[in-house]
């Protein structure tokens, strides 16, 4: 393996960021092996388009790829044709054998704009699960009770509520652990939802004679708003796929306290690094300039560095020229399904005192948003968007529609 970093320092970029680590004296042993080792983590292809928060664990595996260990990237093909609930209280629909294939098609394109392909293993699990037939699906279902399936947090719950829970559905669990009997994985990784998986692994590897794989566990990314988990669905996502002006403003458009735990999951910069970042700031650099850095750094990764000084003079030209402050209030408000008037925005930000006066001053020419005059009076402003709204010259505010 190669890798000029000690034990110390391996275990701590591994846990960089980590909600849990299960077992960490194991890993330990693992590591003092100094061999690689083998790194897995699913990913069922239910949605084509990734935003930051699906990408914190391939950051993570990316990490481990640096340091010289295997990485193998699976695509729960065959897994996802029975859909997992995944901390939900419904089924996930099951997909179809053509929709997958598009999908992973659009997450392998998509991947390796994090992961080094050349050392990147891309698995299938049809490859082995398609293989078990009746007599092994029978055999993998007598590895375990009905009553530690219900322990599984979703099942408990739809249990409880009287919500149908189909006997297919326990097999998942089993399936994801399978894979990683398969797999031989000596690490794997998986968002905090996915705990109850994530062990199954180690059951039925010791079942099947093999070291128990280590667990480790990524927290769920905060989006735009600071407090919901980013999600397309309430509008606080980057999307990873979006222009490249629109991953720096949006980068640009988080908190200064949020944008460090977006270096924590999303950048490659080393722990040593990011400390010293944190040092500068609180020796009185300004944040935005941090903040510049971390928004380059994610549109080089996703488009390129010419993308990235571009998006910057973009920013700038639109911004900075415009003498928006450093510091202004942060507020979020709801857009509803047909947006919010751009009169009760100025109103609910309390940049106006009334919806008349917000029409007068956007009459009168003293209305921005994110640097550009508002002319018209019946604007509505959609859900998904982070703005920067100025009332006159001194009037500012940061507004989340979510």
């Amino acid at each position: 393996m190669s890798t000029d970093l000690t034990l110390e320092q391996q275990l701590a970029v591994i846990k960089r960021g980590a909600e849990e680590l299960l077992v960490e004296a194991e890993l330990i042993e693992k590591l003092k092996e100094n061999r690689p080792l083998r790194v897995k983590a699913g990913f069922d292809p239910t949605a084509p388009d990734l935003h930051l928060g699906h990408t914190v664990l391939l950051t993570k595996m990316r990490q481990l790829q640096d340091m010289g260990h295997t990485i193998m990237f699976l695509i729960g093909d065959f897994t996802g044709m029975i859909g997992d609930p995944s901390g939900k209280n419904t089924t996930r629909p099951p997909l179809t054998p053509e929709q997958i294939k598009v999908n992973a098609k659009t997450y392998t394109d998509q991947v390796f704009k994090i992961l080094d392909p050349e050392k990147t293993q891309v698995c299938f699990n049809s490859k082995w699960l398609g293989e078990l037939g009746a007599e092994g699906m029978l055999k993998l279902a007598a590895s375990t009770t009905v009553a530690r399936m219900l322990e599984r947090d979703d099942f408990h719950k739809r249990f409880h509520a009287n919500q149908p829970i189909s006997i297919h559905e326990f097999l998942y669990p089993l399936m994801q652990g399978y894979d990683s009997v398969a797999m031989e994985a000596d690490i794997e990784l998986g968002g905090t939802d996915q705990k109850f998986n994530l062990l199954m692994g180690r059951m039925l590897q010791q079942q099947h004679g093999q070291k128990a794989q280590c667990v480790l566990m990524m927290p769920l990314l905060e989006g735009l708003d600071g407090v919901n988990k980013m999600s397309k669905s309430l509008g606080n996502y980057i999307g990873i796929s979006e222009p490249a002006s629109e991953i720096f403003g949006k980068v640009m458009s988080v908190s200064d306290t949020l944008m460090w735990r977006y270096f924590d999951l999303l950048s490659l910069r080393s722990t040593e690094e990011i400390a010293a970042l944190r040092a500068d700031v609180e020796a009185g650099r300004n944040p935005r300039d941090v903040k510049v850095l971390l928004a380059m750094e994610l549109v080089a990764r996703y488009h390129d560095a010419a993308a990235a000084e571009a998006a910057l003079a973009d920013f700038e030209a639109r911004f900075q020229k415009n003498a928006i402050p450093d510091e202004m209030p942060e507020i979020t408000l709801t857009a509803g399904a047909d947006g919010l008037p751009v009169g009760n925005l100025l109103k609910e930000a309390g940049l106006v005192a009334s919806t008349s006066e917000a029409l007068r001053m956007i009459q009168g020419g003293g209305v921005k948003i994110d640097g550009e005059k508002v002319d018209d009076k019946s604007l509505r402003l959609t859900a998904g968007a982070t703005l920067v709204v100025q009332v006159g010259k001194r009037k500012f505010a940061r507004v989340t529609l979510a």
